[in-house]
C-alpha cells in the first residue's frame, strides 16, 4: 500500500499535465480560484472562452487516449502475490532447516499434527479473519522497518481518523520458530475497531536468527513505530508495548535491555523507554532458567531451546526476571514503563506461575507491577478461542481500559460498542480447546 500510493500520486501529476499542461499541474492553487479566472463578463470573451474550453478537452481526451491504462490494481496484486511466493519459499527453506534440528522424535510429530486438526476446527475463523487482512482498506501489509530478512510490519488503522489514536506495539508469539506477524491480525482488528491503532512487528525466527536476532528486529520495528507512527495517524505520546507467549518474552527483552543502554546513557538510542506508556505481557515466560525442562517435556527440545538462546550460559541473559534483580540495573528498572501481565490460570504451555513470579519480583525490586489472572483459561483461550467466540472478551476489555484510561470520550464509546461477532461453533472451539498443542 505505501508503494502503490506514491505511484498514484505520480500518475496523478502526469494526467495533470496532460490536462492542464506541466506549469498549471504543479501549481499549487485551489480548484475555486482556477475556475473564478474563467468567468469574463464580456459576451464576445464568454464565446472565446467557451470555444478554447472546447479545444482543451479534445486535446485532452486526444492526450488520455493515447495513455495506457494504469494497472494499479494488477500491480498491486502481482507484488502481493510475488511477497507471498517469496515468503513462502523462505519459509519452507527454513522449515527443512528446522527438521534437521529437530530430528525424528514423537513428541513434535504429535505437536505437529495436534497443530493441524486445531487449525482444521477453527478454518471458519480463520478465512474470516484471512479476508479482513488480504482486503480491508484499512490494513497496511509488510511495510519495511529494517534491512534483515522479515523486517516488514503491519498497521491496523481505525476507520474514525479523528484525532491522533493510542498506538500498541505487538510482539507476536510462536515458540520463537513459529511466529508470524499475521497472527495478530484478529487482535488488530479487534484493537481497530476500537480506535486504537495496531502495529504487527514481525522479526526473524530459528534457525534464521536466535534470541539476539529477535530482539534487535523488534526494537528496531518498536524504533520505527515510535518516530513514523504520527504519518500513519498514531499518537507518538500514547505508545504501549504488547507481546503474546514468546512475543511477551521477547518484548520484555527489549524494553528491559534498551532501560539498560539508557542507564548507561549509551548515544546510540533511536527510541526511548520512557515512549512508552506501558507494557502488556500475555501468558508470556520470563524466567528462562526455570523453564528449560518445562519446555523439553511439552516438546521444544532442551537442546533446539538452548540454540535458540545461544547456549546454557546465555539463558540468564535471556531472562528478563532474572536480570532486574541484579544490582547493576537498578538504575534500568526505575526507567521502566508500568508492566501488566495477563495469564490464564489453565495455561499449561506457560505455566500462570511464570507471570506470577515476574510480576512479585518487579514489585520487590520497586517496578510499577501488576497481575490479572484469568481463571480456568488456556494458553490459547485468550488469544485465540475466547476472540472467535464472540460476545464479550475479558482479555480485550482489560487492555482498552488501559489505553483509554483518561479518555472520557473512548471511554464512553467502548460501554456501548458492540459485542464481538462469533466466528466459529462453540463445539468446534471447545474440541480445539482440547487438542491445541499450546
Amino acid at each position: 500500500m505505501f508503494f502503490r500510493e506514491h505511484d498514484d500520486q505520480r500518475r496523478f501529476l502526469f494526467l495533470s499535465s496532460a490536462l492542464f499542461g506541466a506549469d498549471k499541474a504543479m501549481e499549487k492553487k485551489p480548484l475555486l480560484s482556477r475556475a473564478s479566472s474563467y468567468t469574463i463578463t464580456n459576451d464576445n470573451h464568454n464565446n472565446m472562452n467557451l470555444q478554447e474550453q472546447r479545444r482543451r478537452r479534445v486535446n485532452s481526451d486526444m492526450c488520455l487516449s493515447s495513455l495506457p491504462p494504469l494497472p494499479s490494481r494488477q500491480y498491486s496484486l502481482s507484488r502481493d502475490v510475488g511477497h507471498a511466493a517469496a515468503e513462502t519459499y523462505l519459509l519452507t527453506r527454513l522449515s527443512f532447516k528446522l527438521l534437521r534440528y529437530l530430528g525424528v522424535g514423537y513428541r513434535w510429530i504429535i505437536k505437529f499434527l495436534a497443530l493441524g486438526f486445531y487449525a482444521m476446527l477453527l478454518f471458519p475463523g480463520f478465512v474470516r479473519v484471512g479476508y479482513y487482512y488480504f482486503f480491508s482498506s484499512q490494513v497496511r501489509r509488510s511495510i519495511v522497518y529494517g534491512d534483515q530478512p522479515r523486517n516488514r510490519l503491519d498497521l491496523y488503522l481505525p476507520i474514525n481518523s479523528n484525532g491522533p489514536k493510542p498506538v500498541v506495539a505487538f510482539v507476536t508469539g510462536g515458540a520463537w520458530i513459529i511466529g508470524y506477524k499475521a497472527w495478530g491480525s484478529l487482535l488488530g482488528q479487534q484493537l481497530a475497531e476500537r480506535d486504537i491503532i495496531v502495529a504487527c512487528i514481525d522479526y526473524r525466527n530459528f534457525p534464521q536468527g536466535t534470541i539476539s536476532d529477535m530482539v534487535e528486529d523488534a526494537s528496531q520495528g518498536i524504533s520505527f513505530v515510535c518516530n513514523n507512527i504520527a504519518e500513519y495517524g498514531g499518537d507518538p505520546n500514547r505508545i504501549y508495548l504488547m507481546g503474546q507467549s514468546a512475543g511477551a518474552h521477547i518484548a520484555a527483552c527489549v524494553l528491559l535491555d534498551q532501560a539498560i543502554k539508557e542507564s548507561g546513557k549509551e548515544e546510540s538510542v533511536s527510541w526511548s523507554v520512557s515512549q512508552i506508556k506501558a507494557y502488556f505481557g500475555i501468558s508470556g515466560g520470563y524466567n528462562l532458567i526455570n523453564l528449560v525442562d518445562h519446555f523439553h517435556r511439552r516438546g521444544l527440545y532442551r537442546s533446539i531451546f538452548l540454540s535458540i538462546m545461544e547456549g546454557e550460559e546465555h539463558l540468564r541473559r535471556a531472562s528478563p526476571e532474572v536480570m532486574v534483580q541484579d544490582v547493576s540495573n537498578r538504575n534500568a528498572v526505575s526507567l521502566l514503563p508500568p508492566i501488566i501481565l495477563f495469564h490464564g490460570t489453565a495455561d499449561y504451555s506457560i505455566p500462570s506461575d511464570a507471570s506470577k513470579s515476574f510480576a512479585k519480583t518487579l514489585q520487590r525490586v520497586g517496578a510499577q507491577a501488576e497481575l490479572i489472572l484469568y481463571k480456568g483459561k488456556t494458553h490459547t483461550d485468550l488469544f485465540i478461542q475466547d476472540p472467535m467466540r464472540g460476545g464479550r472478551d475479558e482479555l480485550l476489555e482489560d487492555i482498552v481500559a488501559v489505553v483509554h484510561a483518561g479518555d472520557e470520550e473512548a471511554l464512553a464509546k467502548d460501554a456501548i460498542a458492540p459485542p464481538g461477532k462469533r466466528l466459529v461453533p462453540e463445539f468446534m472451539l471447545d474440541l480445539a480447546g482440547k487438542i491445541s498443542p499450546f
